[in-house]
């Protein structure tokens, strides 16, 4: 006698299979990816790192305050020199024709210097930035060489090109517009250069895809899309200029550094102390200036 069987019912999805039986779809399944066991490490080895790293900057800075004579006693010994200063330099001397008017005429030409030196040096690193920028320069000898023009100009002080020209044309500001326009040509264009690079590169890339020339994607691509940033770090290589011209007149280059280097020299430090307050004054002005045009940029 047969009896009639009923049909099995499919396990639920929630019931756990038998053991030994093959996973089915619907159950969970072992991951494809094994995670792997990090090591941390070992917490003493860290310590020893950080431990060596103290002591090798604490020996170096040690090495560096007994080669530069950095001792702290020196300086309280002095105290008396210090007073005597401050007693020549305070009041400052505000005699019209002797101090203050020469004095506006040297600002004035520390400006000129400083802006001559920025404007005049743009065309030269504008050239060099764009070689030295991997994006645009897809040649390796003009890459490169223009990359050591730029470090050789960016090597040499301002104040040691001061002193070559003015061996070479005289004392005067003349002399010191020629130390800025070399020496700001190496900074701005490795500064230009960098912007250049980190600039977003969609637009290039797309334009090259679309084939565009290489000039084509720089002046419409890489060009405007840097220009904001090549225009603040401009502003900012003016406002530096205009400070380094004073150092420069210390050496003949003309500007109110020469003045202060005089009063120095006759021992008129309350003269010297005026011209100091005049290259503060000058140095807030072109600094809030580029603060504002870079805002509006």
């Amino acid at each position: 006698m047969t009896t009639a069987t009923s049909p099995s019912t499919p396990p639920s999805p929630s019931s756990p299979s038998p053991a030994g039986a093959a996973p089915t779809g619907t159950g969970p399944r072992d991951p494809l990816v094994h995670p792997f066991p990090v090591l941390e490490r070992s917490r003493t080895r860290t310590l020893v790192t950080w431990g060596v790293a103290v002591v090798v900057l604490v020996a170096v800075h040690w090495a560096a305050v007994d080669g530069t004579e950095f001792y702290v006693q020196k300086l309280g010994a002095g105290w008396a020199n210090i007073v005597r200063f401050l007693g020549d330099a305070v009041p400052p001397d505000l005699s019209w024709e002797r101090v203050v008017l020469p004095g506006l005429k040297g600002l004035l030409t520390t400006l000129w210097i400083g802006l001559l030196g920025t404007t005049f040096s743009v065309p030269v690193a504008f050239v060099l930035a764009m070689g030295a920028a991997r994006t645009v320069t897809s040649n390796v000898v003009v890459y490169q060489f223009c990359r050591s023009v730029l470090s050789f100009l960016r090597a040499v002080p301002d104040i040691v090109f001061a002193l070559i020209f003015v061996t070479a044309v005289g004392l005067g500001p003349f002399a010191g517009v020629l130390a800025l326009i070399f020496h700001n040509t190496g900074v701005m264009g490795k500064l230009w250069a960098e912007a250049v690079e980190e600039a977003d590169q969609g637009p290039q890339t797309a334009l090259r895809t679309a084939g565009a020339t290489r000039l084509q994607q720089i002046a419409h691509a890489t060009l405007p899309v840097s220009l904001p940033q090549l225009t603040g770090l401009l502003l900012y290589r003016f406002d530096v200029n205009v400070r380094s011209s004073l150092v420069l007149g210390l050496v003949g280059a003309g500007g109110i550094g020469l003045l202060i280097n005089r009063s120095i020299k006759t021992f008129r430090f309350d003269e010297m102390t005026t011209y100091i307050i005049m290259v503060l004054l000058l140095v807030v002005i072109v600094d809030q200036t580029s603060a504002w045009l870079r805002k509006r940029i």
